[in-house]
C-alpha cells in the first residue's frame, strides 16, 4: 500500500494520516486510492473499532491541486466525457468509501482543511480541531462545483443555510466558529490535537465490536428510511447483538461493577 496514507493501529483505534505535505495534503490519486484501499481493510477487520484521519504537517488537507485546475491536466484534462469518468473513478471513491466504512470515524483537523479537505472532514462521523484549523467550501473561489460529493455531506452537518452561505461565499471558518456551527465537535490547543483525537477514539473502541459497527449503521442509514423502516432495521440487529457474547459480557460486567472484556465474538 502506498506510503501516501499512512496506516498505525493502536489497539482498535487506527490512524490514517494524509501524507504528503509538500501538497499541504492535496487529495492526489495516490491518496484516494490509499485512503479507500485502507478502508476497505477497516471493514475487514474486527480488531479495529474505530478510525482517526488526520493530515502530515501544518494542513489537514487542500483539497484539489490549483496548478492542475490551471494546466487543465490530471482531473481538470481531457474531453468532458473523459473528465466524468475520472471524477467517477477518481475522487469520488472517497466518499463511498467514507460513507460504506463499518466504524466511526474521526477527522482531527490540523490547518486548512480547504474544498476536498473540507469535505473530506466532512465525511467523518465527528471533527476535532485544532484552535489554528480553519474550513471552507472553497470551491466557488476558483469557479467549481463540489465535485467530491462535499454539497451532500456539508448541509447534514452545518444545516442547509450555513451550508449555501459556505458555498456561495468560500469564506473560511475558523475554528471557534465552526465549533459554533457544529462543524466542530471540540477545538483543542494545537499541541493537543492528537491526543484529544486518540482520547476519544479510546473510548469508542472500548465498546462491543459488532455493536458499535451497527450502532454507526443504524443511525447512518436513518437519515434515507422512513421511520417503519428504521424501527424493524432497530429490531433486526437488536435481536442480532442479543445474541454476541459481547452483548452478554457488557451487561454481566455492569452488573459486576465491573470492566468488561469484549472478545469481538
Amino acid at each position: 500500500m502506498s506510503d501516501s496514507v499512512t496506516y498505525e493501529q493502536d489497539g482498535g483505534v487506527v490512524t490514517l494520516t494524509l501524507n504528503e505535505p509538500e501538497t499541504r495534503n492535496a487529495l492526489s490519486p495516490s491518496i484516494v486510492d490509499a485512503l479507500v484501499g485502507h478502508c476497505q481493510r477497516i471493514n475487514q477487520d474486527m480488531s479495529v473499532s474505530c478510525v482517526i484521519v488526520t493530515g502530515a504537517g501544518e494542513s489537514f488537507s487542500s483539497g484539489g491541486n490549483v496548478k492542475e485546475m490551471r494546466d487543465r491536466t490530471g482531473l481538470f484534462g481531457g474531453i468532458p466525457a473523459e473528465i466524468r469518468r475520472g471524477y467517477h473513478h477518481g475522487i469520488q471513491k472517497i466518499p463511498m468509501a467514507m460513507y460504506d466504512l463499518e466504524v466511526p470515524a474521526i477527522a482531527a483537523v490540523n490547518g486548512f482543511a480547504i474544498g476536498a479537505g473540507c469535505d473530506l472532514s466532512l465525511m467523518c462521523d465527528i471533527r476535532i480541531a485544532a484552535d489554528d484549523a480553519q474550513f471552507a467550501e472553497s470551491f466557488m473561489r476558483v469557479g467549481l462545483v463540489s465535485g467530491d460529493g462535499g454539497a451532500w455531506f456539508l448541509p447534514r452537518v452545518v444545516g442547509l443555510s450555513r451550508a449555501y452561505e459556505m458555498t456561495f461565499t468560500g469564506n473560511f471558518v475558523k475554528a471557534e466558529q465552526a465549533l459554533s456551527w457544529g462543524l466542530a465537535s471540540h477545538v483543542v490547543p494545537k499541541g493537543e490535537l492528537m491526543e484529544a483525537a486518540r482520547k476519544m477514539a479510546r473510548q469508542i473502541a472500548a465498546n462491543p465490536p459488532h455493536s458499535i459497527r451497527m450502532c454507526k449503521k443504524l443511525v447512518r442509514d436513518s437519515g434515507a428510511i422512513n421511520l417503519g423502516t428504521h424501527l424493524e432495521m432497530a429490531a433486526s440487529m437488536q435481536a442480532l447483538v442479543q445474541h454476541t457474547a459481547d452483548q452478554h459480557e457488557a451487561v454481566t460486567a455492569f452488573l459486576e461493577k465491573r470492566k468488561p472484556v469484549f472478545r469481538g465474538a
